[in-house]
């Protein structure tokens, strides 16, 4: 899998390059994009660290060569992953805070030092991943294990998923972890569409292809979202301190309102969505409804789920599903009126639900990178990541989910409590992010600070939550 190659590096004597770095990748970590992926581990006891370089070396950095090597340049401009020596020390980060504290002193010193780590840039010049070990308690755990790693490493999918493998089940190690099926259930035969039936879907789905590809490059070229309580619009926006904060919901509870929409995305996205603008009116009636643009993020694998770690190391299907693979719809939040808060919040949800349904059903997506593909291929990576960065500047918010295992994990035998991860470095003052992980669903939500107050933030959507949740048990 490692096809390794000699050129010659501006002066330098030649060096070994392994796999090409994919276009992507180059986005990620160019002069206008430099995105990272944060994920947090929540341990059930303080965190013994002292097999941490026994893992690093014999569990993660087998899963794939991109962890083991640095991004180089030959002399025609095209970037490579370049093996190198590892140390793991040089990766581990151990934080000192002031000692005695209460969990609920810890918290705000921990929320501190997780924006400090979304600021801090990974060095060019070793592996693109950090990890830092958190010793001290807060509210939700005894300590914490931070995973730092750099987009251009692949994407939350591929990232998590080394993670997970990285992890055991706590009930029984030998036993592999499980997760909800990805699968949709088959359609019976009697829903079979006939061919009387598919003629205006195509032209429908025809039609949504012309009308979303063609928004898509106004969102991303011209038509800026209006600047909101939940979006400045400043220039370098990436790069100013942000807030991480995380909510908990039931997934039993979650399932109860699915069972009067349709699948648990419509369920909380729905929930974002609302408490979204529930937020904005309550901290400006004036902007309660003005233009806001999320970016819901999809994953483009034709895959059934995560893979181990020892199919990540020796299955080659599984290395080719490696990497940054997904795309992104542009959903326009839909606005929010009186009688929708007071009788029926789930028409906001319905109404939501059937924007995305409908820009699912069209080749947007698929057509928006082909003209990222023309645009790298005739004016450069540089100037696709232009068009990244454009794209999420001018939009208001990020929406991305994934599923984690049904069963408690343990590291090292040390139980996990919880994880929850955050995108960082994005030109937006908003970011969202969730993951399932036992019976529980995990909602992070990354803010730009001295913007958007985090915690009426999460009040509001706790509060779409509840109405939601009390429309849904009402109606049965």
């Amino acid at each position: 899998m490692d096809m390794a190659l000699k050129v010659k590096v501006g002066g330098m004597e030649d060096v070994e390059l392994s796999e090409p770095v994919s276009p992507t990748g180059q986005y990620f970590n160019s002069s206008v994009l430099c995105v990272s992926v944060i994920g947090v581990l929540e341990f059930d006891n303080p965190i013994d660290d002292s097999s941490s370089i026994a893992l690093i070396n014999d569990v993660f950095l087998p899963i794939n060569t991109r962890f083991s090597s640095i991004m180089v340049e030959d002399k025609d401009g095209e970037k490579h992953w370049k093996r190198v020596e590892v140390k793991g020390e040089d990766h581990i980060v151990v934080p000192r805070f002031p000692e005695g504290l209460s969990p609920e002193s810890y918290d705000q010193y921990f929320n501190d030092y997780l924006s400090k780590i979304a600021m801090d840039s990974l060095p060019q010049t070793r592996p693109l991943w950090e990890i830092h070990i958190v010793k001290y308690p807060t509210s939700n755990a005894s300590g914490s294990l931070v995973f730092k790693l750099h987009h251009a490493l692949g994407d939350g999918f591929s990232l998590m998923g080394a993670l997970l493998s990285c992890l055991q089940r706590a009930d029984n190690p030998s036993l592999p972890l499980t997760f909800p099926s990805f699968q949709k259930a088959p359609k019976p035969d009697n829903e079979i569409k006939s061919l009387i039936s598919i003629v205006p879907h195509a032209f429908s789905s025809a039609l949504n292809t012309v009308l979303d590809f063609g928004w898509s490059i106004l969102k991303s070229s011209f038509l800026e979202d209006s600047r909101t309580p939940i979006r400045s619009g400043e220039e370098g926006v990436e790069f100013r301190p942000i807030n991480i904060m995380t909510m908990t919901f039931s997934l039993d509870k979650i399932k109860q309102i699915k069972s009067i929409l349709q699948t648990i995305n419509d369920v909380v996205t729905g929930m974002i969505f609302l408490g979204t603008r529930l937020y904005m009116e309550a901290t400006s009636e004036e902007a309660r409804n003005a233009r806001s643009t999320a970016l819901v993020l999809l994953n483009t694998r034709s895959i059934g789920g995560y893979k181990s770690v020892d199919e990540m190391v020796q299955n080659q299907e599984a290395q080719i599903q490696w990497g940054n693979k997904f795309g992104f719809l542009h959903v326009s939040i839909p606005e929010l009126h009186q009688y929708e808060r007071s009788l029926d919040p789930l028409k906001f949800v319905h109404e939501a639900r059937d924007i995305i349904k409908r820009k699912r059903n069209s080749s947007a997506v698929y057509l928006t990178g082909k003209l990222l593909e023309f645009v790298r291929r005739y004016r450069g990576p540089e100037a696709t990541a232009e068009y990244i960065h454009s794209t999420l500047k001018n939009s208001s918010m990020t929406v991305s989910n994934m599923i984690g295992p049904l069963e408690k994990m343990t590291l090292a035998n040390q139980p996990v409590k919880g994880l929850y991860f955050m995108v960082v470095n994005i030109p937006q003052s908003l970011t969202v992010t969730m993951m399932s992980y036992m019976d529980q669903l995990r909602v992070a939500v990354g803010t730009e600070k001295d913007l958007i107050d985090p915690v009426k933030f999460k009040n509001c959507t706790e509060q779409a939550f509840s109405m939601m949740f009390n429309v849904a048990v009402k109606s049965k």
